[in-house]
């Protein structure tokens, strides 16, 4: 929604943060290849960031593996509270469900095959969403403002609230 500025006679965006964030990235993201291909290589993108967080060494005495993790989830969650409750609120569980995956793995394979794994999977999920924003003919997002790395998991997130009835 627009209105007029009085002083500069331009446009002005009356839109909550949230939805001016979404709406800009789901402007690059019309595609239905590259759609389906984001829908897939976000999440698997956030989980190894994660996982990367995850295997940095924790000092004896500070905590366990997963704290810088656990801090780096914190943090983003403080950005997705502050644009909207419930989508902050839907972070926090795709979090939790992400930590608990990666305690698992890390349980199973150690510090040094996680990281392999997370590398493997960076690099390809980065190449989907590569090949995903040439067929868009676009650039990604981020290229014009990073904090859409942050807006990727969130524009997920909301799709998925949006199919199950929650407003957000």
């Amino acid at each position: 929604m627009a209105t007029t500025d009085p002083l500069h006679d331009a446009p002005v965006d009356t839109r909550r943060a949230v939805d001016r964030w979404l709406g800009n990235y789901s402007e690059d993201h019309r595609h239905p290849t590259n759609i389906m291909l984001h829908h897939v290589c976000v999440p698997l993108i956030v989980w190894t960031v994660v996982a990367f967080f995850w295997v940095i060494p924790v000092p004896p005495g500070i905590g366990e593996p997963g704290l810088w993790a656990a801090l780096a989830m914190v943090g983003a969650l403080g950005w997705y509270l502050r644009l909207s409750r419930p989508l902050g609120l839907a972070m926090v569980a795709v979090f939790v469900v992400l930590g608990a995956i990666t305690h698992v793995l890390y349980g199973w394979l150690g510090a040094t095959q996680l990281l392999s794994l997370a590398i493997l999977v960076f690099v390809l999920a980065w190449i989907g969403q590569f090949i995903g924003h040439r067929i868009e003919g676009k650039r990604p997002s981020f290229f014009t403002d990073l904090v859409y790395l942050l807006v990727g998991p969130l524009w997920i997130t909301a799709k998925a609230l949006r199919r199950l009835g929650i407003a957000y």
